[in-house]
């Protein structure tokens, strides 16, 4: 299957679309790669916690909540100017799930107002009629139980 690839450099508590919709919805997206790398490596003590969501609006903070089912992934990397002390830390993790709709990136740092990079790989999926229809009812249901 093609994947597709976004990066970008995304400020403290500001989100980022990703546009993925189309006008029939047969075309479906997992995730396979989600990575953060420091904008200023070695640079200030930073915290960054960034998060993948199916639907615009989520809170901008640090809050992780893994039963949220909206939350498609969530990475954290923190970086020490005392290496020797607190080697830097990087987590990532992400659902398996498959989605035709936009996603939004959500970044909050602590400590620093320092942006962040970020990369994700998409794997690229034809749905047919009834996978289209479940991945499209998975939507709305979550844009119903968020208002």
């Amino acid at each position: 299957m093609p994947i597709k690839t976004f990066r970008g450099l995304i400020a403290d508590s500001t989100q980022d679309t990703i546009v993925l919709h189309t006008n029939n919805g047969s075309t479906g997206y997992r995730i396979i790669k989600f990575e953060l790398f420091n904008n200023d490596p070695g640079g200030n003590d930073t915290e960054h916690v960034v998060k993948i969501f199916k639907i615009d609006g989520k809170a901008l903070n640090n809050l992780v909540d893994f039963s949220d089912n909206t939350l498609l992934a969530a990475g954290f990397i923190g970086n020490s100017t005392q290496a020797t002390a607190y080697p830097p830390l990087a987590s990532v993790i992400f659902d398996g799930e498959i989605f035709n709709q936009d996603i939004y990136v959500i970044h909050r740092s602590e400590g620093t107002a320092q942006p962040i990079n970020y990369y994700i790989e998409l794997e690229t999926i034809k749905l047919d009629l009834n996978e289209n229809t479940v991945a499209t009812l998975k939507d709305i249901r979550n844009e119903t139980l968020t208002v």
